[in-house]
């Protein structure tokens, strides 16, 4: 995989939140988040949806690009999400790190931080693996 980083993965939702990508391995993946008005809450905290969305964007990715040449898929199956401080400016910053690597499932830890390292939300994301069929859409991050 060729993959300059970082990179602004501007496909489907990811690209209307501003997922850009910092490093990409077999069993980490770490992105990055701008803070927008548009994507606060109305008491000035970035939504909720944002941090779910986060975490299962890059722990499926790092499913699929590890299970792609195997003819398999990922998808996320669980998103389990606490927030534990909130961020109101500067950058979302987010690692996810491979738990499990079964032969239907993985489980990552995905751990999101603030400017100053704190930690503020923790996600545990289960992503189901599956066979791919004729038309599946197969992931790309701009390879």
């Amino acid at each position: 995989m060729s993959l300059e980083l970082p990179h602004r993965h501007g496909h489907g939702f990811d690209g209307l939140y501003g997922l850009v990508l910092t490093a990409v391995a077999e069993d980490r993946v770490s992105a990055e988040v701008e803070v927008r008005d548009e994507l606060k809450q109305p008491a000035g905290l970035v939504h909720g949806g944002v941090y779910a969305s986060i975490a299962e964007s890059i722990a499926s990715l790092g499913t699929a690009l590890s299970v792609a040449a195997d003819g398999k898929m990922a998808m996320g199956l669980s998103n389990q999400t606490s927030f534990l401080r909130p961020i109101t400016q500067g950058t979302v910053h987010a690692t996810a790190v491979v738990k499990h690597r079964g032969r239907t499932t993985w489980v990552w830890e995905v751990e999101i931080t603030d400017d100053q390292g704190r930690l503020c939300v923790l996600t545990r994301m289960t992503v189901a693996v599956r066979d791919r069929r004729e038309g599946d859409v197969i992931p790309r991050i701009g390879l």
